[in-house]
Order: C-alpha cells, then sequence, then structure tokens
C-alpha cells in the first residue's frame, strides 16, 4: 500500500497506519554507528496489553555493578575464622594456586543493624541505614573467575559474548513504558570490559539494546550526541523527516521483511522523540541541591540519581557502572585490598543508600527492584605483588562464593539468605547461582525465565539457558 500523504494525515496517524516512523537521522546515525542505541517504541512492545505470565512485583529494575568483583569478606560476609586461620595456605581444588601469604582476616568491623540484625562492615554507615530494606544473598557462586567471562555470565547468563544480555531480555518481554525513552539504559564514566556486549540485544531484535550514555560529564548535550538540531525547530525537523519517511517506504518497499531495515528507522523514530523527552529526563540539573549532594558528586552517585530520573519516566531497566573514567575495574583489588575497599565503599555506600531512601520517600522502592553486586567475590586469601608487601596486600578473583544484595522490588527486607563456609570459600548452604538470580530478577518482573524464549538459528534460546530456579525464600 501506498503511504497516504503527510498532508492528510497527522503524525500519529501516519505512524500507526505505517507501523513505524523516521526520525532524527544525525542523532540515530551517531548513536548507532557507536553501537548505543536501542528503540522501543514499535507496535510490537508499546502498548502491550498483558505481557506477564505471573503478577509482576517490581516494574522496573535498576542494576549497580561494581565492576571488578567486591570482596565480601570485607563487606557483607564477616569470616572471624580467618583470624584464627591467619597466614595458613588454602588446601582443597581451588581454580589456581594461591599467589599470597595465605588466609588473611578483614580489618572491618562487623555489626548487625535496623530491627533485622542485618550484619555488614563498617565500610556502609549509611547503608545500614537502610539495613530492614536489604536482601543480602551470601551463597552467590558463578561459573568461573576471570572477568570477561564472569561479566558475560552476570549480565547475559553466558560465558561468550552471543546472547542478549538481561535488559534486552527484558525489554523484549515487556516492552517499553515510555514511546519517548528506550526501556534499557546503560550509564557509564568509561566502557568497562566486554564493553557493549553488557548491554547488547545479541540475536534479538536490534530495538531491544541497550542505550549507552557516558556519564563522564552530565551536561546533557555531552551525554547524548546530537540531542538538538542546530539549525532546524522540532516543525521543521517533522516536515523534513516526513518526507524523507516516504522516500524511505518506497525503498522498503522493494526490500520485504528486511528486519535491520526496519530497525533503523525505528532507531530513528526514537532519536527524534528523545530530542524533547531526553533532555528533560537526563538534566539532574533540575534536582534540588540537597538531593544531588545527597547522593555524593562523584560519577558514580550522580548515575545513581540519573537512574532514579530514568525509572521515574518510565525507563524499565537502568545499569549504572562502577568504573573509572577510562574503563577500568576498580574493584578489582590484587593489591591494597584494604586501603581500596574503604574508598570505594565510601562512594558507593553513599550512593546507594541515597538511591534506597529517595526512591522509598517517593513511593517507589516497593516495585523497584534494586541490584547490588559484582561480577564474583575476592579470595578470603592474600594476593601478594613482587615486593612481597604485607602492607599492601590484595585479594585474587573468587567465584565459588560471595554476596549480592538486593532491595525493593517484591524481596523480603532485613534478610540474610545463604551461607559461605567459616573462611568464605565456597556457598554451602541455599547455594545461588547466577542463572538462578536471573530466574529471580525475571519472576519479580512477572516473566517466567522458562517461557521467555526467541527462535534462532533453529533453537529456543532463554536468558537462564537450560539452567536457573526461582529463589523463592526471599521472595517477600
Amino acid at each position: 500500500m501506498k503511504p497516504t500523504p503527510t498532508s492528510t494525515l497527522s503524525r500519529r496517524s501516519l505512524l500507526q497506519r505505517i507501523g513505524t516512523g523516521f526520525g532524527a537521522l544525525g542523532l540515530a546515525g551517531t548513536m548507532q554507528c557507536q553501537g548505543l542505541l536501542g528503540n522501543q517504541t514499535d507496535a510490537g512492545t508499546v502498548g502491550i496489553s498483558n505481557p506477564f505470565h505471573l503478577v509482576p512485583r517490581a516494574k522496573r529494575i535498576i542494576f549497580l555493578f561494581m565492576n571488578g568483583g567486591p570482596s565480601h569478606v570485607d563487606t557483607f560476609d564477616p569470616k572471624p575464622a580467618l583470624a584464627t586461620y591467619e597466614g595458613q595456605q588454602p588446601d582443597g581444588k581451588l581454580y589456581k594456586p594461591s599467589k599470597g601469604s595465605g588466609y588473611m582476616p578483614s580489618p572491618f568491623q562487623f555489626s548487625p543493624h535496623g530491627e533485622s540484625g542485618v550484619v555488614m562492615s563498617e565500610l556502609f554507615p549509611h547503608l545500614a541505614q537502610c539495613a530492614d530494606d536489604l536482601c543480602v544473598i551470601r551463597s552467590m557462586h558463578t561459573s568461573v573467575p576471570n572477568h570477561e567471562p564472569g561479566l558475560l555470565m552476570m549480565h547475559c547468563g553466558n560465558l561468550q559474548p552471543i546472547r542478549p544480555c538481561l535488559g534486552s531480555w527484558l525489554s523484549y518481554g515487556l516492552g517499553s513504558e515510555n514511546e519517548d525513552l528506550p526501556s534499557f539504559v546503560a550509564l557509564s564514566p568509561g566502557r568497562p570490559v566486554v564493553g557493549p556486549q553488557l548491554w547488547s540485544s545479541s540475536f534479538l531484535p536490534g530495538e531491544h539494546q541497550g542505550v549507552a550514555v557516558d556519564t563522564n560529564d552530565l551536561d546533557v548535550e555531552k551525554m547524548i550526541a546530537n540531542v538538538k538540531h542546530p539549525s532546524l525547530s522540532r516543525s521543521e525537523q517533522r516536515k523534513q523527516l516526513d518526507m524523507l519517511f516516504q522516500l524511505n517506504q518506497l525503498h522498503q518497499e522493494q526490500r520485504q521483511n528486511d528486519q535491520i531495515f526496519d530497525e533503523q528507522i525505528q532507531a530513528m523514530e526514537l532519536a527524534y522523540q528523545m530530542q524533547s523527552e531526553a533532555t528533560e529526563a537526563f538534566d539532574i540539573s533540575r534536582e534540588s541541591e540537597s538531593v544531588r549532594q545527597l547522593y555524593g558528586e562523584t560519577p558514580f552517585g550522580q548515575s545513581c540519581l540519573l537512574a532514579r530520573r530514568l525509572c521515574e519516566r518510565g525507563v524499565r531497566y537502568v545499569q549504572v557502572y562502577y568504573v573509572t573514567k577510562n574503563g577500568k575495574q576498580p574493584w578489582d583489588t590484587h593489591s591494597n585490598n584494604n586501603e581500596s575497599h574503604r574508598k570505594l565503599c565510601a562512594d558507593s555506600d553513599r550512593a546507594t543508600a541515597a538511591l534506597l531512601m529517595d526512591l522509598k520517600t517517593r513511593g517507589l522502592l516497593d516495585d523497584t527492584l534494586v541490584v547490588w553486586t559484582g561480577e564474583f567475590g575476592r579470595t578470603p586469601y592474600s594476593q601478594l605483588d613482587k615486593k612481597k608487601d604485607l602492607n599492601k596486600a590484595g585479594r585474587d578473583h573468587h567465584h565459588t562464593g560471595f554476596s549480592t544484595v538486593l532491595a525493593g522490588g517484591g524481596v523480603k527486607g532485613g534478610l540474610m539468605y545463604g551461607a559461605t563456609d567459616e573462611l568464605g570459600m565456597n556457598a554451602v548452604e541455599n547455594r545461588v547461582h547466577v542463572h538462578d538470580l536471573h530466574a529471580t530478577m525475571l519472576h519479580l518482573m512477572g516473566l517466567d525465565h522458562e517461557r521467555l524464549t526467541y527462535r534462532y538459528s533453529g533453537r529456543d534460546f532463554r536468558l537462564t539457558d537450560i539452567h536457573g530456579r526461582v529463589v523463592e525464600d526471599i521472595l517477600a
């Protein structure tokens, strides 16, 4: 069917008739070329009457990612027995040999907080005030202790960069709540290890890819390239792009069922919509000075504030990365573990607690799931450099036992779930694999991880592959 001239159709009618639109070429082209733009405005997502498999307990997720792997025995999993065995080398089956002086106790004091008595180290004085909202899983484990596969497992449920990430699966399953903003955004002041694979849609339709935003500079026009046209007004752009859309439609008629072509058109339409909506949503200067100070002035703190603003406006899934400006993983404390964790936790503690308190004040915590984790933990024994300086001892990667913290969104608050052994080496009680965490997160969002599938290359794929169970014990 040939397109009806725009002179007889409103813009919305045109989009409904055609099924998609055509948007800001400069913005969309820039973001697509960088692999950054995903769009949720197609008829298959926005406006779905009932995409849920079960009653959802959460409407949105904020995923706070401590890139590099925090030490569980210095944060949420106290192990006093480490002092008893200090200096002794670990025995049994290890992924790789110890490179240090043996077991190393944490120098930080642990104590219970809140009415529930959730225990955490002295490194989290602000988060301690939120203790009754926290669900601390102490029995996490993953498949390998290497960064690249560990990151991919935590984000995509697979050790290789060939699968869609969790945010893309949620976008595919649930669509968007705001046709003028993407449903999935990744905030990072630098490109982390593995980079775009962590917000990739892989073989899912391209509109479900995450929009990656560099939060090094929180000026809106620097975070989102070409968000404002240099010369044309909104109405002038619309006329120009409607004409280009009709030309593009003629081209498309000769190329039936071209999914990539459709995705480009949808991305351009979202880019046009974002020119007005994103200008407001991404502008944290609209927040009061007291709120901005609550989160702290660091990139991670301000990114947490931005995540709250986006979720308020219908962005369904936001990843917030704690990485350095050059993309390095600060929580990878192979040396100076104690000094580094004191500094890192001070920043993360303030921002995370501010986010939880802010969400709660606004009545959003009950249906917002907040997840705080790294890709794995760190060894209960030390790692030394060539100088063998015990004062600068670090901890190596550790995958057989670590901690993940959840809050809001349908999980029990004031809960410490599962346990590692007395030295923090292995998860031994109520073990929770990353696949189980993913299954539980999807469940809280109203999706059955076994039914959320996509057929590709002759087989059905899902985020949890053939694994995963919902951790029923932590559900409120």
